[in-house]
């Protein structure tokens, strides 16, 4: 590696003259000058809280928090302003879709532990900031919102949270310890009121351009392609005016957010203690990435929604299901994700590595996480779907709703037909268009290519027979060869 020490002399040996020696000269002073910068601000690990017994020690060994800001919290500041009595922490989730999805679930989490220890917590949805585009982590700015679109938008991130947040009062039940409150906002509340002299000259002044080029993400974003726009430069100046709107209407001194949101994070709690002198404090969480190492989230293609219309329970369940073990070994899901106490999820961890085959700490962190997302009766949809699809459940196939067979079998047609007496199975198939008429629709059936409800047919003469072929739900589950699904919904029975 080529220090900055002795970039001088090699760019002046391989330029040949005074010139370019001098020119790298600046260069390396420049660079020397930004990386200093970055050091002396950069939060350190919360490793020196790791052995206490308190909820930030507790949350750290769980892999929940990563960093603290400004380091010094991380040893008296924060733990003894926790244990003094119920805070206010937030979080931020900007509307870019019209759900949350899997990506932003341990910031959630991370939120529902602070409220489950008793301190009052916030989530905030940048319904303004959305309009900006927070550059974070991204390569190239986001596409512009329509007001439609940020709307629909603001709805469904409010539903993923509302729905996080019931389902984990309801499975805290009422023996629990007192929960903190919750409060969901929007923050084009406040900035409805602003126009951009006034927000310039009030909150414009507090900001140095040195600190806010030295952030990682705007680095990052100015050597790339296609550089940085002025509007997601100034994300920062909102997001940290954030911090001191909700700091001074809310009481609220700590910040939540991603690894990547760290330098926002920096931000805001510059803004916040410059105008008002009081100190306040950024935690962040880990990213949970693939096993490829991309970011979940729907940026990378790979989003889980926590939105039953865009992921549904089975969906999400088997999501969890299909981990590999080296996500469940190396990021120990089941601690990030689940608020099972330690000494069980290292004896889970224990029992699953003695047959790994069985993947009992995969299907006990989907199950969770499912009770989590979508409450009991998401859970016990997900296990329903399981067994139709893969266990050929006559029974959880009978309990099932339209909505649930429509969920597990997204790409299948669902026909609503009128049972004609005497209608026999080809008449079934070819109503429902899943065999060619003629000859060959025919020789499919007796071929034993066509299944009702799990149970092959073969005879295209056979009349549909109620229990049989149609279940007491009013459902028939028509398969043709392996994959091509039909539901058929009799009106009349």
């Amino acid at each position: 590696m080529v220090t900055p020490s002795e970039g001088p002399a090699l760019c002046a040996r391989d330029a040949g003259n005074m010139a370019a020696a001098v020119s790298c000269v600046a260069r390396c002073a420049r660079r020397s000058a930004w990386t200093a910068l970055l050091e002396r601000s950069r939060p350190r690990f919360l490793c020196t809280a790791a052995g206490g017994s308190g909820l930030l020690s507790a949350l750290h060994r769980r892999g929940v928090l990563k960093e603290v800001f400004p380091e010094s919290a991380a040893h008296f500041e924060l733990p003894q302003l926790l244990q003094s009595g119920p805070q206010c922490v937030y979080c931020g989730f900007d509307p870019t879709a019209d759900s949350l999805h899997v990506g932003n679930l341990l910031a959630i989490v991370g939120l529902l532990h602070f409220r489950q220890a008793g301190h009052d917590v916030i989530a905030l949805i940048g319904g303004a900031t959305a309009r900006i585009g927070d550059p974070s982590g991204r390569s190239a700015e986001r596409e512009p919102l329509s007001a439609e679109a940020l709307e629909r938008n603001v709805r469904g991130v409010r539903r993923s949270l509302q729905q996080v947040f019931g389902h984990h009062e309801l499975l805290a039940g009422a023996g629990a310890p007192r929960l903190g409150a919750v409060t969901v906002l929007d923050n084009a509340a406040w900035y409805r009121g602003w126009d951009a002299v006034d927000f310039l000259s009030s909150v414009g002044r507090h900001f140095r351009m040195g600190t806010m080029l030295s952030r990682h993400g705007v680095q990052s974003r100015l050597r790339s392609p296609h550089g940085m726009s002025l509007t997601e430069f100034c994300y920062q100046l909102f997001q940290g005016y954030d911090f001191y709107h909700l700091q001074q209407q809310h009481g609220c001194r700590i910040q939540l957010g991603g690894s990547d949101q760290l330098g926002n994070l920096m931000s805001g709690h510059d803004l916040a203690h410059k105008m008002t002198g009081q100190e306040v404090y950024g935690l962040t969480v880990p990213l949970v990435t693939s096993t490829t190492g991309d970011k979940l989230g729907k940026s990378a293609g790979n989003a889980v929604w926590l939105n039953r219309d865009r992921t549904s329970p089975f969906e999400l369940y088997q999501y969890f299901v299909r981990q590999p073990d080296a996500n469940v070994d190396r990021q120990v899901y089941l601690r990030l994700f689940t608020f099972l106490p330690e000494p069980e999820v290292d004896h889970l961890m224990e029992q699953h590595s003695l047959d790994p085959g069985k993947r009992l700490a995969q299907r006990r962190l989907a199950a969770e996480v499912t009770k989590l997302v979508h409450g009991k009766e998401g859970l016990e949809s997900a296990r329903r779907c399981t067994s139709v699809l893969y266990h050929d459940s006559l029974q959880a196939l009978e309990q099932m709703s339209d909505a649930e067979l429509q969920e597990l079998f997204r790409e299948a047609p669902f026909l609503e037909l009128l049972l004609e007496p005497g209608t026999t199975v080809l008449e079934a198939c070819r109503q429902a268009r899943a065999v060619p008429d003629g000859g060959r629709g025919f020789a499919l059936v007796t071929e034993g290519a066509v299944r009702i409800n799990h149970s092959r047919v073969t005879n295209p003469e056979q009349v549909l027979i109620p229990g049989q072929h149609i279940l007491s739900n009013g459902l028939t589950l028509l398969r043709v060869g392996k994959r091509n699904y039909y539901i058929l919904k009799w009106l009349n029975l």
